[in-house]
């Protein structure tokens, strides 16, 4: 196959990564890619991810079979279902859902409704305009410390905020619906704050049949025990101790299953993947967010777990065919540290040349926000390198990924110290 995939961050690398493995990749094609990227495909930098037009020439000038849609923002616009409308496209198989199957990420209040309808266990909730402020700030007044409000579109995953006191709520209400995160605060979801333990669950899905992934845990604070503002993510961990056989039996009776019956009920054909992020309450599991693809930094562990074909994977999900894939994970641990700019997730300056140490047999260097200038590679994001190691548990695996950590350097470097140290305590 002639695939082309797009996005350009440590996701999208370690797809990459995995695909440029597979026998059924003739050539990979990458929009807009980054660095790390290059030696595994052929990169176009100037094709931005929502620059569909751009996406369509490129697709049928190199002949693509399979478009692979990493970041979320094409499909919340609709990428698939103009390739669909367009007679010159329509057959170039596509891993990634629709727009309407996009809304359980593009809109919190469409996922939650959905999950009520279905009958999937969540957080009780309700939205709120700037013309029902008044009805909204009640409504915190009914709930206990602390409070959860959730932006309703997509704000890079930066739009959730958890506050510690009503007055904070309110506060934090005001800002939001005052224009904090753009048109994707016009609409905020508050909801009851549910106690317990994260982890991230994957559902690869051809329409109707489907695949449970690994399983991951991911760190979104910036600091050290769960401290200081909310990121894109500053680590995952694979596989979750706690997410045993009878907890994801739960999972998959209760949420996943009523989750594709709940797609197909509302006639929409979704060939993607799904990011359940899900909070175990005393062994129950209950649905925090849908994603309508795969969670970044989770992808920079789950890639080196998975075994089998991961471009067959992809080309049975866009043509429907998952029945017969057999999906083969790595029982060993993986570990994956993020490398961010000084001043992330707040203000911080780009363009700091990186020294990377090269790859190993047991850890990976996934670049995610990096770009060449001239033979040097240098910082372009706040989320510079993923660097992700096998082990033969936590504390091996960790221990290789921040020995790496130790030898990248790029001026302003930070990351968090305790990656995957919870999970050793359970």
């Amino acid at each position: 196959m002639r695939i082309l995939l797009l996005g350009s961050g440590g996701r999208e690398h370690a797809m990459a990564w995995r695909i440029n493995q597979s026998n059924m990749t003739d050539e990979l094609f990458i929009a807009p890619g980054n660095p790390g990227m290059e030696s595994l495909g052929k990169i176009f930098p100037d094709i931005q991810v929502n620059n569909f037009e751009g996406i369509a020439s490129l697709a049928l000038k190199e002949n693509i079979d399979l478009l692979v849609v990493g970041p979320e923002d094409p499909l919340v616009h609709g990428i698939t279902d103009y390739f669909a409308l367009k007679p010159e496209l329509r057959h170039i198989r596509i891993a990634g859902p629709c727009a309407q199957g996009a809304k359980l990420e593009g809109s919190k209040d469409f996922s939650k409704a959905f999950m009520l309808k279905y009958g999937i266990p969540t957080a009780a909730y309700r939205t709120f305009t700037s013309e029902t402020i008044h009805e909204a700030n009640e409504y915190l007044k009914t709930l206990k410390a602390p409070y959860v409000l959730k932006a309703d579109g997509l704000a890079a995953g930066k739009g959730v905020i958890i506050a510690q006191s009503l007055e904070e709520a309110q506060s934090e209400l005001k800002e939001m619906l005052g224009g904090r995160f753009g048109n994707a605060g016009n609409r905020i979801v508050i909801e009851e704050f549910l106690q317990g333990i994260e982890c991230s669950v994957f559902v690869a899905c051809d329409g109707r049949d489907y695949r449970i992934l690994p399983v991951a845990k991911d760190y979104k604070r910036i600091g050290d025990g769960d401290t200081g503002p909310n990121t894109g993510g500053m680590g995952a961990i694979s596989p979750v101790k706690f997410a045993d056989k009878d907890f994801m039996s739960k999972v998959e009776e209760r949420i996943i299953k009523p989750t594709i019956h709940g797609l197909i009920q509302e006639n929409i054909d979704y060939k993607g993947f799904i990011f359940i992020g899900l909070m175990n309450v005393a062994g129950e599991p209950y649905v925090i967010e849908y994603n309508c693809r795969l969670g970044d930094p989770e992808t920079e562990a789950i890639m080196l777990r998975i075994k089998s074909d991961f471009a067959d994977m992809l080309y049975r999900i866009a043509s429907g065919s998952l029945a017969d894939y057999q999906l083969e994970i790595d029982p060993r641990t993986v570990a994956t540290v993020i490398m961010v700019s000084g001043g992330y997730p707040g203000e911080y300056q780009k363009g700091f040349e990186i020294l990377m140490p090269l790859d190993s047999d047991e850890t990976i260097l996934f670049h995610a926000g990096t770009k060449r200038d001239g033979h040097s590679i240098v910082t372009n994001g706040g989320r510079v390198v993923a660097i992700s190691s096998y082990g033969s548990d936590i504390a091996s695996a960790i221990e290789r990924s921040y020995a790496k950590a130790s030898q990248v350097v790029f001026e302003g470097k930070n990351y968090r110290h305790d990656i995957g140290k919870d999970l050793m305590n359970l």
